[in-house]
């Protein structure tokens, strides 16, 4: 069943009611079918003007909806000849990042991602997408694995953030997190970062410093989620509405401090109630911007990306 958020409550009751008439027509010979078509005009013009309008704390939503597609769905509709890739070779396997090689579009690549899960079970199989030490030096491997056989790095961002448990300390969180920073931007190869959701703190930062960087059209990048702001500067979590207005969370906002590259529009109503073209979007965006970066030689690449990110912490200080 669609899940609705709260400001869609008005499309919810139309679209109720659009399903009710369905149900209704056939074994009477009723025709009913101009007051559907009549219902999903006027539901369709009401979802666009709520999602032309949408505010940074609907954004937040929209980013978190749990029909929107997931890592893993990207990787099995966009890569052909998935080979998962486990373990970090010093400690075990994380399951909140997902990788392996392929092929994208005949060009081989080796892909991670953050995963949060669909259903319960499948969320707490993979900590809700909040990796451990152990899932971001999975990542450093994939990456170094890639370098050495010159294929591209496609990351996908959905996470609230790093795992903050007490073992995840203990383990060594913020080298680990810092280590795939660095491991990403001296990848030698081709880098392209799409936050396909929520992109929360040094846990998506960790998958973020690419190349390029993409967001769909609803997602948010932001440095602490709106909660733990509000909870940090004004004691009350209850304020996050204000605290993601102040964030500059959203698509639009990053790209206009230059801290994105691309905005890959959302089919009406977001990527939860079109998985399929949401993630065609995706893999077209990534199309769109893989050959350029192919023509450039590793150094070439390395030095561009180094100073794209010197580049925003110049433009934050002035």
């Amino acid at each position: 069943m669609r899940q609705f958020l709260d400001f869609e409550k008005s499309v919810a009751e139309l679209e109720n009611k659009i399903d009710e008439l369905r149900h209704m027509s056939g074994p009477d010979g009723i025709n009913i079918a101009e007051e559907i078509a009549r219902l999903t005009e006027k539901s369709e013009k009401q979802l666009r003007a709520a999602y032309a309008k949408l505010t940074p704390g609907q954004k937040v939503q929209v980013a978190r909806h749990a029909q929107r597609p997931h890592t893993v769905e990207y990787i099995s509709t966009l890569i052909q000849d998935f080979t998962p890739l486990a373990g970090d070779r010093l400690f075990g396997e994380d399951k909140a990042v997902v990788g392996g090689i392929g092929r994208f579009q005949d060009v081989p690549v080796v892909v991670i991602g953050t995963e949060r899960g669909s259903e319960l079970e499948s969320r707490l199989e993979h900590n809700f997408g909040m990796a451990r030490p152990e899932g971001y030096r999975k990542a450093q491997r994939l990456m170094e694995l890639a370098g050495r056989f010159g294929m591209p790095i496609l990351t996908f961002i959905d996470t609230a953030g790093a795992w903050p448990g007490i073992d995840a300390e203990a383990r060594g969180q913020a080298e680990a997190i810092a280590r795939s920073i660095d491991t990403c931007l001296s990848a030698p190869v081709p880098v392209i970062a799409t936050v396909i959701g929520e992109g929360g703190s040094g846990g998506a930062i960790a998958l973020g410093a690419g190349d390029r960087v993409m967001m769909l059209e609803h997602a948010i990048y932001s440095v602490i989620s709106p909660e733990a702001c509000a909870s940090i500067l004004w004691r009350d979590p209850k304020l996050a509405t204000s605290a993601a207005e102040a964030l500059k969370l959203t698509a639009q906002d990053l790209l206009q401090l230059h801290l994105v590259d691309r905005i890959i529009p959302e089919p009406l109503g977001g990527a939860q109630r079109d998985p399929e073209a949401a993630i065609r979007a995706v893999g077209e965006a990534i199309a769109a911007e893989l050959p350029d970066l192919l023509s450039l030689s590793a150094a070439m690449l390395v030095a561009q990306r180094r100073e794209k990110f010197l580049a925003m912490g110049r433009d934050g200080l002035t």
